[in-house]
């Protein structure tokens, strides 16, 4: 959902007063409500995998009078084409995915080696086919207001006489890619000990992971995983010095509310998805085995993540 503010970006560059309306899942709102090129966010009923077949015509028919002239599918199921369909939108773009010919009458062929990111695929949407890939495109820029910073200084009582260094430790798509709890409570007390102050981000699925390291730590940091609302997590993120994170969506927060990022990979691949933000830091052994693309590691050891010493961190974190 970040990466997708650069098509919104692309397109009010392309046509400065066209209106953009984004139909997504409701988790994501939050986000989209601190992009300014989106007029109106609008929850998609249906949670993912969800078919209901009846439920897309309603929700389709409830669009048409919205009178779109375009809709632009970042998704490649074919599913996520019936909508625009139902709601006969004139032009509706994206790549073929899973055979959507006549569902799309816009539809793009991607062409991988082209296109290699994520982002630019999305950007490639947002203008006429084939017309050439800019040589860059706007980074993702999320606007938060400072009484959104206010509210959750004053709900969570923060102190702003310290430095803050956030750590994002979850990774939704699975161990692979979460860089060791040891490595993250080594670095929260190194950090401590020269009187930064240590947040710990993520969902409730992150929350296990973080008492872990807060416990290995000390107690020294203040744990916010589980805690707060996606919305709160964002803005108390665009009060941080620091952040360091595994390849996971707050990490791409973290670069849209342009803070020093230090992104961690291993199993992922950064020249796909990587954080777009352009003093963004990020270490990456390298190694032989990487990147696997796999929710586990393969050979058992994870030494791709495992072998990013703290130091290395410390080291980055000081330049």
């Amino acid at each position: 959902m970040v990466m997708a503010q650069s098509l919104f970006i692309t397109l009010k560059q392309q046509h400065p007063l066209c209106q953009i309306d984004v139909l997504a899942p409701a988790w994501s709102l939050p986000l989209l409500q601190r992009m300014p090129e989106v007029r109106q966010a609008i929850a998609m009923p249906l949670g993912h995998g969800q078919f209901d077949l009846s439920a897309r015509y309603q929700l389709g028919k409830q669009l048409k009078n919205h009178a779109y002239d375009q809709a632009i599918l970042l998704p490649n199921s074919w599913k996520s084409a019936l909508i625009p369909f139902f709601a006969a939108i004139p032009l509706r773009t994206g790549f073929l995915g899973e055979m959507r010919w006549g569902l799309l009458n816009d539809a793009r062929r991607l062409d991988k080696q082209r296109l290699t990111m994520t982002v630019q695929r999305f950007v490639a949407l947002g203008l006429p086919e084939n017309a050439p890939q800019p040589a860059s495109y706007a980074f993702p820029k999320l606007s938060i207001t400072t009484e959104q910073q206010q509210a959750v200084i004053d709900k969570f009582q923060i102190n702003r006489d310290r430095k803050i260094l956030a750590l994002c430790p979850g990774a939704e798509y699975g161990p692979a890619k979460r860089w060791p709890i040891q490595h993250f409570a080594s670095l929260a007390q190194q950090k401590q000990q020269q009187g930064w102050q240590v947040w710990l981000l993520g969902s409730d699925k992150d929350k296990a992971v973080a008492e872990q390291i807060n416990q290995l730590s000390g107690e020294v940091c203040q744990n916010f995983a589980g805690n707060t609302s996606l919305a709160e997590a964002v803005d108390l993120l665009s009060l941080a010095d620091v952040v360091v994170s595994n390849d996971s969506g707050l990490m791409h927060v973290a670069a849209a509310l342009d803070k020093k990022v230090i992104a961690l990979y291993g199993s992922s691949d950064p020249n796909f998805t990587p954080p777009l933000h352009a003093d963004a830091k990020i270490l990456n052994l390298n190694l032989p085995c990487s990147p696997c693309f796999k929710r586990e590691c393969p050979l058992g050891h994870t030494e791709c993540l495992a072998k990013i010493e703290p130091a290395s961190v410390m080291a980055v974190i000081d330049a």
